[in-house]
């Protein structure tokens, strides 16, 4: 399975532009996964109630992707339900409702708890012979609740990770990886935001040793994961089977 992920450059609460850069870099490209960074429409902004869709603008987009792709698509958006907003992550996939996880652990730094909602479940999907775990930016500090339980075999990280705590993420990539015994996709995005963050190219993807097995070509990040080297890997290296049970509380 190809996935393939855009390192973006967000332009700011624009989501026209955003989608028609991002429409432009996939033309040519082929993939099994397509995977966007988070909140891929807008920037990660608190000014909720401004950018958040409300007509499910950012999962119309992902769905004609999809379609004219014939492949995945994945990425968080702002969104508003219900009267609250949600930092969604959508998973898109042909002929399939569309998945979707809402970020459980908020930025509390940036006040994105105070403005969002958090997210009450874990989401796993099956795709192409995978199971997929689904997890925004901040999740990635919380190895508890990305605990493998002979439950996925990959996990897919989107982010706004600023250069400045950049070594952070880089080095929980590959833990995850390594303490999950998974693939761990991490897609985080470039450029400069709104508020004046800057984020420099950083996304990465690690086998289940820590190994990294990603290809870069200009704004594209491209890894190939085989299920077969995962089962063989974790048939020789059983470390799960001695993981501690943990149980999570969702407050």
């Amino acid at each position: 399975m190809k996935i393939a992920g855009l390192n973006l450059d967000i332009v700011w609460k624009n989501k026209e532009k955003n989608f028609q850069f991002i429409e432009e870099q996939f033309k040519s490209l082929e993939a099994d996964i397509f995977l966007l960074p988070e909140m891929f429409s807008t920037g990660f902004c608190m000014d909720a109630a401004e950018v958040s869709d409300r007509n499910e603008e950012s999962l119309e987009f992902l769905k004609k992707i999809s379609k004219e792709k014939n492949a995945a698509v994945c990425g968080s958006a702002p969104v508003e339900q219900d009267g609250n907003f949600y930092n969604r992550m959508y998973f898109v996939q042909p002929g399939s409702e569309p998945v979707f996880y809402d970020k459980r652990h908020l930025f509390s730094f940036s006040g994105e708890d105070k403005v969002y909602t958090p997210g009450d479940k874990r989401i796993i999907v099956n795709y192409m012979g995978f199971r997929i775990l689904l997890q925004v930016c901040y999740d990635l500090r919380f190895p508890v609740f990305a605990r493998n339980n002979d439950d996925y075999d990959a996990i897919l990280y989107v982010a706004n990770w600023p250069e400045k705590r950049v070594g952070a993420w880089e080095h929980l990539l590959k833990a995850r990886a390594i303490e999950n015994l998974s693939f761990v996709f991490g897609l985080n995005r470039i450029g400069t935001d709104g508020n004046g963050l800057v984020y420099q190219e950083s996304s990465h993807c690690f086998f289940a040793d820590g190994t990294e097995i990603s290809q870069k070509n200009g704004n594209i990040i491209s890894a190939e994961l085989n299920s077969d080297e995962l089962k063989d890997f974790r048939q020789h290296f059983q470390f799960l089977n001695d993981r501690d049970d943990f149980e999570i509380k969702i407050k």
